[in-house]
């Protein structure tokens, strides 16, 4: 390397013990508001709930062991267009022999949490019932804004950005061909890396096919693309209004999330409910440890208003960037309990598909909720890739 080149660092996630301390002070002074009778969920959070999950954080979460499991992963940090970017960096298994290189997008509200459990199945999947053939070796990074990456001083940056930063990144690492896979924001960031380097990039795998363009008239869309379409302008009428704050008054929310945690708490966990495959009970997807660890990483890293920013600059992408067909080989797992899921038709008319499944079980944060079934996935779509993958 000469002096020019990025140069990763080993990162060991640290916590200040004052900081833990300031955390369970503001727990103890929650001021809860008044809640209609049966609100329950149907006007946002159900605070009930809060004020148990808020309990269990301040007298029994273990934060610090939390992390220390979070560190047994090999974390790095490297500096790229002038912001220092977190990632993990898992090789595949030693015994798993020739492996393909992956780099996976997160979304939000989550950042590397989102591939934790399916790392080890992905890197070694010899040891978990798969094919050592099918082995990769995984780097998934934190947005700038997200988890332990900078956070942009001055205006965020958008997914065609965080694309060409993980193309520098594979190239730091020494991967000059590799495939990419997302979901959520994640997805948008691998498709514009399948858009804007098709050279190294043999093929990507979403979990989703992005928020659709809606142009006037759609005369040329088929039924099920118009159904689709008018469906998604509904879901963001009833459940859009975060989406709404993020793009347009993302530093008003900030303010109050950044200094409860109680209402970060809120802000996030009712998302893992609603986006999950969990029948209403966010517990069946995620329990309290898991939860608190996803909303404790954003509390301590006080990354909560630079993550919400991300839409503002996604707002801001010209049309004719959104309208752009992928022409690399995709792939797209359709999991039930995720929202707004394409027909195929618009699928097709957006990427060059390859493989459309839809898994028995999973919602948004399917890595994370069914990370076998994940797993099965992103081995079997990529399994034609892998020679193509090796080709410098």
């Amino acid at each position: 390397m000469t002096d020019a080149t990025p140069r990763p660092e080993p990162f060991t996630p640290h916590t200040p013990p004052a900081a833990l301390d300031d955390l369970r002070a503001r727990l103890r002074a929650t001021r809860w508001p008044d809640v209609p009778e049966d609100a329950g969920w149907g006007m946002g959070a159900d605070v009930d709930y809060l004020r148990e999950l808020v309990t269990y954080w301040e007298r029994e979460f273990d934060w610090t062991a939390q992390e220390a499991a979070l560190g047994l992963l090999p974390h790095f940090r490297v500096r790229l267009g002038g912001l220092g970017i977190h990632y993990v960096h898992v090789r595949a298994a030693a015994t798993a022999g020739p492996a393909m290189p992956l780099v996976l997008g997160h979304g939000w509200p989550d950042a590397f949490w989102r591939y934790v459990k399916v790392i080890p199945l992905l890197t070694d999947p010899g040891a978990h019932g798969g094919d050592p053939a099918d082995a990769f070796d995984v780097v998934v990074p934190d947005m700038p804004g997200y988890g332990y990456s900078d956070r942009p001083a001055g205006e965020p940056l958008n997914s065609i950005a965080v694309a060409g930063l993980w193309a520098e990144l594979m190239s730091v690492l020494g991967y000059p061909r590799f495939g990419a896979a997302g979901g959520d924001i994640g997805s948008h960031v691998s498709r514009y890396l399948a858009l804007d380097h098709p050279d190294r990039v043999v093929a990507v795998h979403r979990t989703d096919g992005g928020v659709p363009l809606v142009t006037p008239g759609r005369p040329e869309l088929a039924p099920e693309e118009r159904e689709w379409i008018d469906g998604v302008a509904a879901w963001g009428a009833a459940e859009g209004a975060y989406a709404a704050m993020h793009r347009t008054k993302p530093q008003t929310a900030a303010v109050g999330l950044s200094d409860s945690p109680a209402g970060l708490a809120a802000w996030i966990v009712e998302k893992l409910r609603a986006w999950s495959d969990c029948g209403g009970d966010v517990e069946r997807s995620f329990t309290k440890d898991e939860i608190l660890t996803l909303v404790s990483l954003y509390w301590f890293t006080g990354t909560i208003g630079s993550s919400m920013r991300m839409y503002r600059a996604n707002g801001s992408i010209p049309p004719e960037q959104l309208a752009r067909r992928v022409e690399v080989p995709s792939g797209f797992a359709l999991f039930p309990g995720d929202i707004v899921r394409p027909p195929r038709a618009w699928l097709e008319r957006t990427a060059n598909v390859v493989r459309v499944t839809e898994p028995p079980r999973g919602g948004h944060f399917a890595p994370f909720e069914e990370p076998a079934l994940y797993a099965e996935e992103l081995r079997a779509f990529f399994r034609p890739f892998r020679a193509a993958a090796a080709m410098s």
